[in-house]
């Protein structure tokens, strides 16, 4: 397959995708465990919103979402559904019912569009640190 040439010629890009816990049933593949990798070819110009719906995720089954290492969604917050994703972008999808992955609890890298979501709610969003009182 000639990949570089597409991606030249501006016809496929790539996309790595891993799916974890009771999403990783997305994915296709009826033996999925605990999590499934696939590699999907997209259009560029794809977004965040055209990976969900190729795989049939229902929004209020997806819970925190990275891309490229940055926290993007959460469950019941989904800002970067226009997220434009570029060749060889890394999308980990969580389900709605996982718990915080421990190596973010002192605080998570964002997108931009997670951000602004965030600085939008009652008392500037969330937390990960609170003091004596509270």
């Amino acid at each position: 397959m000639q990949d570089g040439l597409l991606l030249q010629e501006g016809v496929i890009m790539m996309i790595d995708v891993w799916l974890y816990g009771e999403i990783a049933s997305y994915s296709g593949n009826t033996d999925a465990g605990a999590y499934a990798h696939l590699e999907m070819e997209m259009t560029p110009g794809s977004t965040m919103r055209d990976v969900l719906s190729r795989l049939c995720i229902p929004a209020a089954e997806r819970g925190p979402t990275f891309i490229n290492s940055a926290l993007s969604a959460m469950s019941g917050l989904q800002p970067d559904l226009g997220h434009v994703l570029a060749d060889n972008d890394r999308i980990g999808i969580f389900s709605a019912v996982s718990m915080w992955p421990y190596q973010y609890r002192f605080g998570a890298k964002m997108t931009p569009e997670l951000a602004a979501a965030l600085k939008k709610l009652p008392g500037g969003g969330l937390h990960h640190a609170y003091d004596a009182e509270g």
